[in-house]
């Protein structure tokens, strides 16, 4: 059984005091045994018969041992009642210890706690605008919470400022690549173009679009590790039905939750179009589950594909990376199991994948239940 601190606390201090207590108690019984005598001196025979009685022992020697029993007696009840004494005491020590060690490291409690909220926050900058802001003496509880604010309040600034910045560049780079997109279109159109021209054209046009993909996917995982701002009664099961084609296999039960329903549609197109993009060229399948259990909405892809290796399933869920350690390479912007992420972590869900046994991956994304009455 592990010890918390304010048992080791009580423990040493009632310890200390009771080590210290049999000492002084020790201490007491040899100056008592010191101080009083063990026989007597009888000087003169006034009052005591000389001649003592058949079968009595020697005036002398009576109140010697008179005298020798008083003081063991004296010294047994010196140590009977001063272990009682110490024993009651030490308890009352050991109890008001435990409670003063309770009442130091409140501040201690505060500060584990507002930590344990903010590290289980659904996004990682989720949380940091809370503060410990302790009162009390500047001691060192004190300055550990001041300091815990302090870094607390740069994480916020420094999370929200790359937040801000995914999101202006963002929009800032869509000017240019809908002028570039309608030059194309424009060039594309007119009748002296040659082949060679319209080929360019067409290649160009391709990579605009894979640009302004990135760039939505950018913007939606900024949007996605914000605050949700709208909340509405939503069903995995009608967005699967909605974005899964008539060759994907399809099991959808209810599974209501409540969130954004612009994310939430994005969540599931990405993870549909994920599993068809990266499924076997011949005879393979898409496979889209969604139902409810345990008090969360579930929603379920699976697909034939190539092996994915255990090791490398976690990261394919940071962006841009794919299997291989190929970052930029083949289709889509590689943002699109970073957006599943980020998305059910802002519903207060998670998300799981396990590799398939033959190929492919079996992605899992649980999110709270809606209650009947949302």
């Amino acid at each position: 059984m592990r010890l918390t601190v304010r048992g080791r606390l009580t423990l040493v201090y009632g310890g200390l005091f009771l080590a210290f207590g049999v000492v002084l108690l020790g201490f007491t019984y040899v100056l008592v045994w010191q101080r009083v005598p063990g026989k007597a001196i009888v000087r003169g025979q006034s009052g005591i018969s000389a001649v003592p009685e058949p079968g009595l022992p020697k005036p002398e020697v009576y109140f010697e041992q008179v005298i020798r029993e008083t003081r063991d007696d004296a010294l047994s009840a010196l140590l009977t009642q001063g272990g009682i004494a110490l024993l009651v005491v030490g308890t009352v020590a050991i109890a008001l210890g435990w409670l003063v060690a309770g009442r130091l490291l409140q501040p201690l409690h505060r500060i584990t706690e507002t930590a344990r909220r903010i590290a289980e926050a659904p996004a990682a900058d989720r949380g940091l605008h809370e503060r410990i802001a302790l009162t009390g003496p500047d001691d060192e509880i004190k300055q550990l919470a001041d300091t815990f604010d302090l870094m607390l309040t740069r994480l916020d600034r420094s999370f929200d400022g790359q937040r801000r910045f995914i999101a202006n560049a963002s929009h800032e780079l869509r000017t240019p690549l809908t002028l570039n997109r309608t030059l194309l279109e424009v060039a594309l159109q007119q009748e002296s173009a040659s082949a060679e021209l319209r080929q360019l054209g067409t290649t160009l046009l391709a990579i605009n679009d894979r640009h302004g993909r990135l760039i939505d996917g950018l913007l939606t995982l900024a949007r996605s590790e914000r605050e949700l701002t709208e909340r509405s009664y939503v069903d995995l099961a009608d967005i699967a039905s909605h974005v899964s084609t008539d060759d994907i296999r399809a099991e959808l039960g209810e599974a209501a939750t409540v969130g954004d329903p612009v994310l939430l549609e994005r969540l599931v197109q990405n993870l549909v179009e994920n599993g068809v993009r990266h499924n076997l060229p011949d005879g393979g399948w898409v496979r889209v589950v969604t139902y409810t259990k345990d008090g969360l909405a579930t929603l379920e892809v699976s697909n034939t594909g190539p092996v994915v290796p255990r090791y490398e399933v976690e990261t394919l869920f940071e962006p841009f990376r794919r299997l291989g350690n190929e970052r930029l390479a083949g289709p889509g912007a590689g943002l699109g199991l970073s957006i599943v992420r980020a998305v059910a972590r802002a519903h207060g869900g998670e998300v799981h994948a396990v590799p398939r046994d033959g190929g492919g991956l079996v992605v899992t994304v649980a999110l709270p239940a809606a209650r009947p009455w949302q």
